[in-house]
């Protein structure tokens, strides 16, 4: 099983509107989402992460009659709604606080379909098409990073999904813990400059040669070359599911890691339209 997420004490269904929406690479749109109710969101963990209520894009239905749900009891909601039609629901990271603005960012790793024009993952159909103003409503769902206190070093690894989530550990730990970081992405466009990291950090980036190749093969395969750093060290790696508990068990059973000093976390399954 997954490494435990650790939930908010206190959790809120957050009503917000779309601030503004960016793209910031090829593969790669980062949303901005505001409003009063923000300032209900508990900052916890570095890798913190939430359920995303959204109207689909790709039906025949008006956004404004989709149902959103109101309560943290959305599961009940959605099952009394009614005729009004449900919203998709993904779960996101969040990128970056934005207080200021009573807001924050998240950013959504875009796959598209070769074979059609249209995006077949509803999160990437939304991205692509969701304007400023729009009603979202977003969960918090808690973290999982948790280093381990007498850790030398942090490993980090992950494919494009898992993006955000690293580089929003990378910035929240930047006086802490220096890691490795094995970061796959779909094209060499998608590569990140300027990144706010802890002293000694090594950031390696692996974009991908055949745009249909399994997302998480090459971080795999990278980490299992790879030679890391002496000392004990926490490892925390997320993405395509094969690549999670990929890593985890290489980590354990080949470089000798305890268990406990793993966190993983499959976000998806490659060939389902789930992002």
């Amino acid at each position: 099983m997954p490494s435990r997420i650790q939930r908010p004490h206190r959790r809120r269904m957050l009503s917000l509107t779309v601030l503004a929406g960016e793209r910031i690479s090829p593969h790669f749109m980062s949303i901005t989402l505001g409003g009063d109710d923000v300032q209900h969101l508990e900052q916890s963990g570095y890798d913190q992460s939430g359920r995303l209520f959204f109207a689909d894009t790709d039906t025949d239905t008006d956004a404004d009659d989709v149902f959103l749900p109101t309560s943290e009891r959305w599961i009940l909601q959605l099952t009394l709604r009614g005729s009004k039609p449900r919203p998709r629901v993904r779960t996101y990271s969040i990128r970056r606080f934005r207080p200021e603005l009573s807001a924050f960012d998240i950013e959504i790793s875009l796959h598209e379909s070769s074979s059609s024009p249209v995006p077949d993952a509803p999160g990437t159909r939304w991205a692509h098409t969701v304007e400023p103003g729009a009603e979202v409503a977003f969960l918090d769902e808690g973290h999982s990073y948790a280093p381990t206190p007498d850790a030398a070093w942090q490993l980090l690894v992950g494919d494009e999904t898992a993006l955000p989530a690293i580089l929003a550990i990378l910035e929240r730990s930047a006086d802490t813990l220096p890691a490795e970081v094995f970061l796959e992405v779909p094209a060499p466009e998608d590569i990140r400059g300027d990144i706010t990291a802890p002293p000694g950090t090594n950031i390696h980036w692996l974009p991908r040669a055949e745009p249909c190749a399994k997302p998480g093969a090459l971080a795999l395969q990278a980490v299992r070359q790879a030679q890391l750093p002496d000392g004990r060290f926490y490892a925390w790696t997320a993405g395509e599911s094969t690549l999670a508990t990929g890593v985890r068990r290489h980590l354990v059973g080949e470089r000798k890691v305890p268990k406990s000093d793993i966190c993983f976390r499959g976000y998806f399954n490659y060939g389902r339209a789930g992002l």
